[in-house]
């Protein structure tokens, strides 16, 4: 029978994560049930969320992916289908018809935009500026971990959405000058100074929306930062899914004080939105207006390194890793 390679989970990291919490092991593809696929992987995505899987042994085994099917046993899903999963890191993945979702692939936009900019990452950043904080025409937007896969996705969109000053935070001059390039009209790197000063410089006046992606020193200044009846959209915690939780906000009664609303989401509650975002999305990654801002790390043996590399801020936009390029595609396992 055949075999495919996945990543497992062998221990329970005591803060950062490293290598060693990981093994590659070979197991075997079963066969075939009514309904299923066998779907050969081209793009896996890693995650800061997954570190939080760790916690529960879970990581690896849980993962959005895209790859084409190779075998199948659902007629609606013949082989050579390109499908999307969250089969995890692996190779190969079986899964039922109800447990993939076909990807119909535009003309003109990469594969891997699918997991990136027109996937989960992308739709995060619209439900939270479109439905969590309902950001208007005009209104002035903070984005935190903006030169990440979320943040990146949130700044261009909110210049469709006709936002007024997109201010973001990175963690390097180089990922600050690629926000520049992207439409932000300011950003700072978090590492060179206070967060709440240097957004305060950003933003002289304040803003009307956060979407944060970090927790922490970046909630506080936001809070600072916001105008009366502001709003925030928490979307991740970075700052804390290797370390401690930080203490809570010096400032949190001002979200009393200032009429703030601050909602938190999980973009899986919300993938009714999905043909509304690729609708709106998809004709301006075609023209280039939209850039799908990732990196990509070819091999599946570099599957663990890439995720620490999300963890220390090594990436710039969506992090993937490339398992088989589409044009060496075999369509066989």
């Amino acid at each position: 029978m055949s075999t495919f390679l996945a990543v497992r989970q062998v221990r329970r990291p005591r803060g950062t994560p490293s290598a060693e919490d990981f093994t590659v092991v070979t197991e075997s593809l079963p066969p075939l049930a009514d309904g299923q696929v066998l779907v050969e992987n081209v793009h896996l995505s890693v995650d800061p969320y997954m570190r939080q899987l760790m916690n529960t042994g879970e990581a690896g085994t849980e993962g959005r992916a895209i790859g084409r099917v190779v075998e199948s046993r659902a007629p609606e899903l013949p082989v050579g289908t390109t499908v999307f999963h969250r089969g995890g890191w692996s190779t190969h993945a079986v899964a039922g018809a109800g447990e993939v979702r076909r990807v119909h692939q535009a003309e003109g936009v990469p594969l891997s935009a699918y997991l990136g900019v027109l996937g989960g990452t992308g739709l995060t950043a619209f439900v939270g500026l479109t439905r969590i904080a309902a950001l208007q025409p005009g209104e002035d937007l903070f984005v935190s971990a903006a030169a990440g896969g979320v943040g990146s996705a949130a700044g261009q969109i909110a210049r469709l959405m006709g936002a007024g000053r997109i201010i973001g935070s990175a963690g390097s001059a180089a990922k600050v000058a690629h926000l520049k390039e992207i439409g932000f009209d300011a950003a700072f790197d978090h590492r060179a100074g206070p967060v709440g000063e240097q957004l305060a410089q950003a933003a002289p006046d304040g803003i009307d929306v956060y979407l944060d992606n970090v927790g922490g020193d970046h909630l506080a200044a936001a809070i600072d930062a916001l105008r009366p009846h502001g709003r925030i959209a928490w979307s991740g915690a970075i700052a804390q899914y290797s370390s401690a939780p930080p203490a809570a906000p010096r400032n949190l009664a001002d979200v009393m004080f200032k009429s703030l609303r601050l909602e938190g989401f999980l973009v899986r509650e919300h993938l009714d939105a999905r043909e509304r975002f690729e609708r709106f999305l998809v004709p301006h990654v075609q023209n280039g207006t939209v850039r799908a801002s990732e990196t990509v790390v070819d091999g599946f043996e570099n599957v663990v390194e890439a995720f620490l590399g999300v963890l220390r801020g090594d990436n710039i936009g969506k992090m993937l890793v490339r398992v088989t390029s589409t044009e060496d595609w075999s369509g066989r396992p």
